[in-house]
């Protein structure tokens, strides 16, 4: 989730590279109704292949509606997305070993590591699927620690130690490289912390620490780890665990009645 290093067309043909130090992965696109036909290929710094190329395809998702006026959405009753005393309502995702656990009303995901390379754990998801919503919750992340909270299991809310760092869409309370928050109101590694998002009509808003941070701004599209990229269907709450450490507590989620 960086941006590209060129883009460029040629007749009908959309060209996109990224590239590093060691690898140049290069995108072609091509319209067709409203569908992207893509390949995309990766060369190595000696001009060598590196696997194969590989074809997917995109469809055009809807334009962004206009911005909803939150004072006159109505929610439902809160639900309590986690009961304080252990995993019901939650489940896995993927074949990463499981690190979550309930202990004292505090949902953790206790990443333990070894030297050497990093050890990446199960992410968290609550079975139910939701659409429209508010969401409240609190956290707690160690020192350089990373996780996140994924509405609609499509749209990260960036859960990271971001204490004292310069502002930046990859900060806690971001929409992860997408939105950047206002300001860092982020606490110290350690500290208890609190949001209240709120996603209606593929518009996001987030209270950061009791301050606004996001304003009703549009979700222009998917972030990094998203389920899947139909920004159209109900998805759950999902946590990231293949990060790091992390706990939270208290969540809270208000449906949208339509």
């Amino acid at each position: 989730m960086v941006p590209v290093t060129s883009t460029k067309v040629e007749g009908d043909i959309l060209i996109v590279t990224r590239a590093d130090n060691k690898t140049t992965e290069t995108i072609t696109a091509k319209l067709d109704g409203d569908r992207m036909k893509l390949t995309t290929s990766t060369m190595g710094a000696d001009g060598k292949p590196r696997g194969r190329a590989a074809d997917f395809s995109g469809k055009r998702i809807p334009p962004v509606p206009p911005a909803p006026d939150l004072a006159k959405v109505k929610f439902g009753a809160p639900m309590s997305l986690f009961n304080g005393r252990d995993l019901s309502g939650w489940k896995t995702m993927g074949k990463d070993p499981n690190a979550w656990k309930v202990a004292d009303g505090i949902l953790s995901n206790d990443a333990v590591q070894e030297t050497g390379k990093h050890k990446s754990y199960a992410n968290l998801r609550t079975e139910r699927e939701f659409e429209d919503f508010n969401l409240t919750l609190e956290f707690r992340v160690p020192k350089n620690g990373n996780s996140g909270v994924y509405l609609r299991g499509i749209y990260e809310i960036q859960v990271a130690d971001s204490y004292g760092k310069k502002n930046d869409p990859h900060n806690c309370g971001a929409l992860y490289s997408r939105i950047l928050p206002s300001e860092n109101v982020s606490r110290a590694a350690g500290e208890w912390q609190t949001f209240d998002i709120t996603l209606v009509d593929r518009h996001l808003t987030v209270i950061h620490n009791g301050m606004k941070t996001v304003d009703n701004q549009p979700v222009l599209g998917c972030t990094g780890g998203a389920l899947w990229s139909d920004e159209s269907r109900p998805g759950p709450i999902y946590l990231q665990g293949d990060h790091d450490s992390v706990d939270y507590r208290n969540i809270v989620l208000r449906p949208v009645v339509r």
